[in-house]
């Protein structure tokens, strides 16, 4: 796709972003305890998740016809062989949403093949709207960002998620946040993994790690820490990071040795 187009789609696509968040900033002190579900372990839902997802489903269909979704709520048919498709998340930090917290997000990428093209996350109570495409840079609010350029473990602040229902790997998680506290110079879990990778892109964190996650989770932030000169992988170091529910993401001065500490504890 033309760098012109891919542009074009991702302004119209940040609108459809914006209006989603509008809704669910109406909504934010509306929701009932009796209005929230448990979809799976410490895994809440409400309607304003999938209301917010029919309204992105709604909206990006009109731009771009011919993509399929796959999308958090399944409020749509899941596209998952389709070459071109939507992923989306109508609200990442669903628990912070409904508790009060004000940090939660929309995140939203387009993906042609194995090739993110387009990457979108809005932190709606800031009103930061990150988004990048392919070869295009990555930017907030018309503003350029890069990754950090603090260049040593030491000085590396770090960002996790906790494990809330899949606790098969807890015990390398552990191993690896207990390395990363004693070498960097703090860690930080704010709970929505598209914010954390758009802190990366930006600056604010230096490294991004956890493991449970899914694809709509990593897809829209994975490609701005990309477009800011960052490093994004596996545990491995490899490429299957949006699939496999492991991620990596770093400024590229610090991302072998966040590889390494992630090998040893989840790989190794």
């Amino acid at each position: 796709m033309p760098q012109r187009d891919l542009e074009k789609l991702t302004r119209q696509a940040i609108q459809a972003v914006r209006e989603t968040a509008v809704f669910l900033h109406t909504e934010v002190n509306r929701v009932q305890f009796g209005q929230v579900e448990e979809k799976h372990l410490n895994g809440l839902v409400s309607y304003v998740d999938r209301t917010a997802e029919e309204m992105l489903v709604e909206r990006l269909h009109k731009i771009l016809p011919e993509a399929a979704f796959i999308t958090e709520e399944d409020t749509v048919e899941q596209g998952k062989s389709a070459d071109l498709q939507w992923i989306i998340d109508p609200l990442d930090g669903t628990t912070n949403y409904l508790y009060g917290l004000p940090h939660y997000s929309v995140s939203v990428g387009l993906r042609a093949g194995a090739d993110m093209l387009i990457g979108i996350v809005h932190h709606v109570p800031n009103n930061e709207m990150f988004y990048a495409w392919r070869n295009g840079g990555a930017w907030c609010n018309d503003l350029p960002i890069r990754v950090s350029q603090r260049d040593t473990l030491r000085q590396a602040l770090v960002a996790t998620g906790f494990p809330y229902h899949n606790f098969d790997r807890a015990d390398s998680w552990f191993k690896a946040l207990r390395t990363f506290i004693a070498e960097g110079r703090a860690v930080r879990r704010y709970g929505s993994a598209a914010l954390d990778l758009a802190y990366v892109a930006c600056g604010r964190f230096d490294i991004f790690f956890e493991y449970g996650l899914n694809s709509w989770d990593v897809a829209g932030g994975a490609l701005l820490v990309h477009e800011a000169g960052g490093r994004v992988s596996d545990f491995s170091g490899g490429n299957t990071f949006v699939d496999n529910g492991e991620i990596l993401a770093c400024s590229a001065a610090v991302y072998d040795a966040a590889l390494a500490i992630v090998e040893d504890a989840f790989v190794i």
